[in-house]
C-alpha cells in the first residue's frame, strides 16, 4: 500500500481523499447518471467497486431490498476470485474469517454393508498448486460488505442506493440515451415511480432479471429434473468428516457437504431425487424436515441431529444461458455499440454445487466495469465496450458444460459409474476451470495474438497473469509480483530484462528510453496534468538479485515522479527471487520480454523488448488521443 504522497496521512490510508464526483456527493440519487447498476448481487458490487475508482465518472447502484443483504445463498470462494479481492485490497482480511477449503472426501456404500457408508477416498484441493491463494468458504453477504467498504472508502465515495426497483428502460438518442423507470420500495414514496436518464445501464438483477426483459433478451437451456434441498445449520453429529468438504454417495442418494465459516456452521445439499415434470414444481414445498430425514437416511450410519436452521431452501438444477449480453441485436452488430448490459445469474444459470456462481459472475462484473470507466474517461473509444458481450458469453458456456457434468456425476449412484474413482478422479482432473484459471479470452482488440507466446510460456495470452516471487529492489522485501497490482483501473506493463545489469547498454534501456519520450508510446496518451503512471503501471524486473542492481541506474520511466511534490516511486524495480527465479517459472526468455496485463488482471499481450511497433500499434486501437494528453498518439 502506497500513500504519503500527497502529503501526509495520519489516518487510515484505504480512506482515499474524495475527488470528482465524490465531492458533496448527493445523497439522494440524481436524475442523471453515467451507470446506472440495477442489483447489489456479486456482479454489481464489483462492477461498482471498480467505477468507484473512476473519480469523474457518475456511478449509482440501486437495490430494492431496504438495505445490505443479511444472508447469502452463495458462499464457494474460488482462489481466482481471492486473487481478484487481493486487488481490491482485501483478500488478507476475508481470508481470515472464512473456511479454508484444503482436502476433499469421498464417502461411498461400504462393499460389506451398503446400507453404510465408509470414506473411500481423500483427494488435495489444489494439489498442482494452481495459486498461491486459497479455496474458501465465507457468506457472500461478507464479500458484498467488503466491495462496500471498498467504494465507501474510494474517491467518489460509492454508496448503494436502497429502495428502488426497476420497472423498465427505453434506449432512445442524446447524451443520456437510456430513461430507467424505478419505483421506491420503501419508505414515504413508497409505491412512487422515479425517472433516471443514464449513459449506460447494468443489469445485475439476478435470475429473474427485469433488465434482462426490458432488451428482449431471453435464457434458453434446459432443466435437469433432478432437485435438491439445501441448509445452513448448526447440528451435533458423529460423522466423523463434518469439518471436511465432502461428497457423500450412499444407497439412499446423495450430499455435498461444505463446511463454513466460524467452526459450526455448514452447509448440506441433500440429494431429492428425480423430479417428474407433470408435478408441476411441488418438490419445491419439501419442508427442511424432510431434507434433514433425508440426510440422515444417506449418512446411516452417522446420525445428524440439527438444533439451529440458518437458511434452507429446495431447488431443481437448470441449466441456461442468454444469446448475448447487451442490447445490441445480432443484426446490429457493428453499426453500434451498447448502451445496457446483463452480468452475472442475469445471463447465465446452472447448479450451485461447483461453486460458480458467484464467482464467474464477479469476473462479468469486473470484465466490464473497467472498459466503461475507460470510455467515459475519455480513454478509449465506445467499440470496446462490444467485446463484453464477445468475452464473457463464451466463459459462460464453458462454465454450464463444465457444471453438467459435474451435477449430473453428483446425481448418480454409486453402482452408475464405470469405474468407482470415476468422481474423485474428475474433481481432481478438472480442478484449474472450477478455480477459476481456465478462461483464456482470444484475440480481439483487447486481447492481442499469441505469436511471441514462446518469449513467455507461463503467461498464457489471454489468460489471468500468473504471480510469481519477486524481490523489490528499493526495500529488498521478497514479495508476489501480481500482488502490487490494484483495481485501479490501470493497464500494467511487466518489462522483464534482458541480461544485462541497470546501467549499461541494453535492449530495456533502448525500450525504457522509447516507452518513456516517443509519441508512439501508449504512456504518450497519458493526460499531462496527471502522474506519469496514472493510466499505466510500469514494472522491471531484473535478472541480477536485488543486490547486483544500482536503483540509481535504473530509467526514470521505471521510477516515476508522483504526486504534488513529485516524489519518486520507488517500487517498481523487481530482482529475481534466488530461492523462485521468475524467469524459470514462468518461462520467461532471457532475452527480454514485455508482458501487457489488462487491468482485469488478464495477459492482454507478450512482446520482444525490441517490438516496439507491435505495442504501438496494440495501443493504438484501445487509446483515443485526447486533449491535454502529453504528445498524440499515432503508429
Amino acid at each position: 500500500m502506497q500513500f504519503h504522497h500527497h502529503g501526509y496521512v495520519s489516518g487510515d490510508p484505504r480512506v482515499r481523499p474524495a475527488a470528482g464526483v465524490g465531492i458533496n456527493r448527493p445523497a439522494e440519487l440524481p436524475d442523471e447518471v453515467d451507470v446506472l447498476i440495477v442489483g447489489t448481487g456479486p456482479a454489481g458490487m464489483l462492477a461498482a467497486a471498480q467505477l468507484s475508482q473512476f473519480p469523474n465518472v457518475t456511478t449509482r447502484i440501486v437495490e430494492r431490498r431496504e438495505g445490505r443483504l443479511p444472508i447469502g445463498q452463495a458462499d464457494g470462494i474460488q482462489a481466482r476470485s481471492v486473487e481478484t479481492f487481493q486487488a481490491f485490497g482485501f483478500a488478507e482480511r476475508i481470508i481470515t474469517e472464512a473456511y479454508r477449503i484444503t482436502e476433499m472426501a469421498f464417502w461411498k456404500p461400504d462393499p460389506a454393508d451398503r446400507s453404510r457408508i465408509v470414506r473411500a477416498a481423500r483427494a488435495v484441493d489444489d494439489e498442482m498448486g494452481i495459486s498461491e491463494f486459497p479455496h474458501l468458504i465465507v457468506n457472500q453477504a461478507r464479500v458484498l460488505d467488503y466491495f462496500a467498504e471498498f467504494m465507501a472508502n474510494s474517491p467518489t465515495r460509492m454508496t448503494p442506493d436502497y429502495g428502488y426497483e426497476f420497472h423498465g428502460l427505453e434506449v432512445g438518442q442524446g447524451e443520456y440515451p437510456v430513461t430507467v423507470t424505478l419505483a421506491h420500495t420503501a419508505g414515504p414514496n413508497e409505491g412512487q415511480e422515479r425517472v433516471v436518464r443514464a449513459k449506460y445501464v447494468v443489469g445485475a438483477d439476478g435470475a429473474r432479471s427485469k433488465v434482462r426483459q426490458a432488451i428482449g433478451c431471453t435464457l434458453a437451456g434446459d432443466q435437469a429434473n433432478h432437485a435438491w434441498g439445501v441448509m445452513d445449520v448448526l447440528a451435533v453429529t458423529d460423522f466423523p468428516d463434518i469439518r471436511t468438504k465432502c461428497a457423500i454417495q450412499g444407497e439412499e442418494g446423495s450430499i455435498l457437504l461444505i463446511p463454513r465459516e466460524g467452526g459450526y456452521l455448514f452447509r448440506m445439499y441433500v440429494d431429492l431425487g428425480q423430479v417428474d415434470p407433470a408435478t408441476h414444481h411441488a418438490v419445491r414445498n419439501t419442508t427442511i424436515e424432510q431434507i434433514i430425514h433425508k440426510a440422515n437416511e444417506i449418512l446411516h450410519p452417522y446420525t445428524l441431529d440439527v438444533r439451529n436452521v440458518a437458511w434452507h431452501s429446495v431447488y431443481e438444477v437448470g441449466h441456461r444461458l442468454t444469446d448475448r449480453f447487451d442490447d445490441v441485436l445480432p443484426d446490429q452488430r457493428g453499426t453500434r455499440t451498447p448502451r445496457v448490459f446483463i452480468t452475472g445469474d442475469a445471463c447465465h444459470t446452472h447448479s450451485a454445487k461447483a461453486g460458480q456462481g458467484m464467482n464467474v459472475s464477479m469476473q462479468d462484473g469486473f470484465n466490464l466495469a473497467w472498459k466503461l470507466g475507460h470510455v467515459l474517461e475519455g480513454r478509449s473509444p465506445e467499440s470496446l465496450l462490444s467485446t463484453y458481450s464477445e468475452e464473457r458469453q463464451v466463459v459462460a458456456k464453458n462454465l454450464i458444460d463444465f457444471d453438467k457434468e459435474w451435477s449430473t456425476m453428483m446425481a448418480k449412484k454409486p453402482e452408475e459409474f464405470e469405474h468407482p474413482s470415476d468422481l474423485e478422479d474428475f474433481y481432481v482432473r478438472t480442478a484449474e476451470f472450477p478455480a477459476g484459471f481456465m478462461t483464456q479470452y482470444t484475440a480481439s482488440m483487447v486481447t492481442g495474438s499469441n505469436a511471441h507466446q514462446d518469449l513467455a510460456t507461463g503467461f498464457p495470452v489471454g489468460k489471468r497473469f500468473k504471480s510469481a516471487p519477486v524481490v523489490r529492489v528499493g526495500d529488498t522485501n521478497p514479495m508476489h509480483l501480481g500482488h502490487h497490482a490494484t483495481a485501479d483501473g490501470r493497464w500494467r506493463i511487466y518489462v522483464f530484462a534482458d541480461a544485462a545489469p541497470a546501467g549499461g547498454q541494453s535492449s530495456v534501456a533502448d525500450f525504457a528510453e522509447w516507452l518513456a519520450n516517443s509519441p508512439q508510446s501508449p504512456l504518450a496518451a497519458t493526460p499531462s496534468d496527471a502522474d506519469p503512471d496514472a493510466w499505466f503501471d510500469v514494472k522491471v524486473v531484473y535478472q541480477q538479485p536485488h543486490t547486483a542492481v544500482d536503483i540509481n541506474a535504473v530509467p526514470a520511466v521505471f521510477k516515476p515522479q508522483v504526486g504534488p511534490f513529485k516524489l519518486t516511486d520507488y517500487e517498481k524495480v523487481y530482482a529475481t527471487d534466488p530461492s523462485a527465479d521468475i524467469f524459470e517459472l514462468r518461462g520467461l526468455d532471457r532475452g527480454g520480454v514485455v508482458v501487457v496485463v489488462r487491468p482485469d488482471q488478464y495477459v492482454a499481450n507478450v512482446l520482444p523488448l525490441t517490438a516496439m511497433a507491435e505495442l504501438a500499434e496494440f495501443f493504438a486501437g484501445l487509446l483515443k488521443p485526447r486533449q491535454g494528453a502529453g504528445q498524440p498518439l499515432t503508429v
